[in-house]
């Protein structure tokens, strides 16, 4: 960065923008001495090392060490987003997002899950499961990234180019199901939660079914999305105004027309005179990363069996982000789990830095319950 851009940086951005500035100035002046470090005496380099390898892990200094956040995953910043909203924001590095999916106790596993780059700028973090076959998650799974991708060509707000391409899949579904041999498309259909993270900082999430987003903020859950049950009065008003009805099954849980445990979903065609819709609930946030420690995508393997603070703390005591997904989605088995479990776990600032060590969790609880957990 030239010595130019660095003075208009810091005469026209806020406190918080000319703290960044003198930061990264300081940070970028540090880095000219390395090569002639090299030729210095020992006593410098000790020096040297006792500053730029405070904690003698022999990686350089991270951004924590000038107060920002703590940065346990070493990633760099993303200089013109930190320029244009006025503080460092940490590179998101899509190696780094961890994945892992349980079979459970069912036949197939229906859960699907992805994420990728979708332009220079906007991230894409997904998760879809399927029921009645998973033909409808497939479905979303292949092309929902197209739809998005190209929406946002058109549109530049998130939520509604999410919006957008829910409604379209979901006809698009329909009519590949239509024009199959294979009958039982008609009946099959699936969740989606998908989440968009633009310049690493504005996170964007849309969510049919009762898949769910979660955020950890400063160790505690931050929910992202709601599941659409027939529980919730608005939902079941609807399904009741379209000529469908709701009916409890043995364990209590009510179901539109005896059948889908949900009100909202991509599929399901039989159901959708009925009220049942694929018109997505979004949440817009901004992130802080010097709280937010991770976003997590979860199925309702362990959405059903593991509370959201009991996720948060299953994770905070990972190493990195793979090891976290795998952990959850075993826990979950330990736990009772009977279905599919699949989570998606992306790292953010504060990642590491909301470690409980007075976390435990109880094997002797109630495994499989009438309601599902908070």
């Amino acid at each position: 960065m030239s010595k130019a851009i660095l003075v208009t940086f810091i005469r026209h951005g806020g406190s918080q923008m000319r703290r960044g500035a003198l930061l990264l100035s300081r940070v970028l002046q540090d880095n000219t001495h390395i090569t002639s470090v090299r030729q210095c005496s020992p006593a410098n380099r000790r020096s040297f090392s006792s500053r730029f390898d405070p904690d003698g892990s022999g990686r350089p200094a991270t951004w924590d060490t000038f107060g920002i956040w703590d940065n346990r995953i070493d990633e760099p910043i993303q200089l013109p987003p930190s320029i244009k909203y006025g503080k460092l924001i940490p590179q998101i590095n899509l190696s780094r997002v961890g994945c892992s999916t349980q079979l459970g106790k069912r036949k197939e596993n229906e859960d699907r899950f992805n994420f990728a780059r979708l332009t220079n700028d906007v991230l894409y973090f997904a998760v879809y499961d399927g029921h009645g076959g998973a033909a409808a998650a497939d479905y979303c799974d292949r092309f929902m990234a197209k739809y998005i991708k190209d929406f946002l060509s058109q549109e530049n707000d998130m939520e509604k180019a999410l919006s957008r391409a829910f409604l379209e899949i979901d006809k698009a579904f329909a009519r590949h199901a239509h024009l199959s041999v294979d009958a039982s498309l008609l009946n099959c259909g699936t969740t989606a939660t998908v989440a968009l993270l633009r310049d690493g900082i504005e996170l964007v999430v849309a969510s049919v079914g009762d898949s769910r987003a979660l955020l950890c903020r400063k160790g505690k859950p931050f929910k992202l999305t709601i599941d659409h049950t027939p529980e919730r009065k608005e939902e079941k008003q609807r399904i009741k105004d379209c000529g469908g009805f709701v009916a409890w099954n043995s364990l209590g849980q009510p179901h539109v027309n005896g059948r889908l445990a949900m009100t909202r979903s991509i599929g399901d065609l039989d159901l959708k005179s009925m009220g049942v819709i694929a018109e997505p609930e979004t949440k817009r946030v901004k992130l802080h990363h010097a709280d937010d420690g991770f976003l997590v995508l979860t199925t309702d393997g362990i959405n059903f069996i593991v509370n959201s603070q009991e996720i948060c703390d299953i994770i905070n005591q990972c190493h990195d982000p793979l090891e976290a997904a795998q952990v959850l989605t075993e826990q979950a088995l330990q736990f009772g789990a009977e279905d599919n479990s699949t989570a998606i776990v992306v790292p953010f600032g504060a990642w590491g830095k909301h470690k409980n060590s007075e976390v435990c969790f109880s094997f002797s609880r109630g495994f499989a319950s009438s309601g599902r957990w908070a």
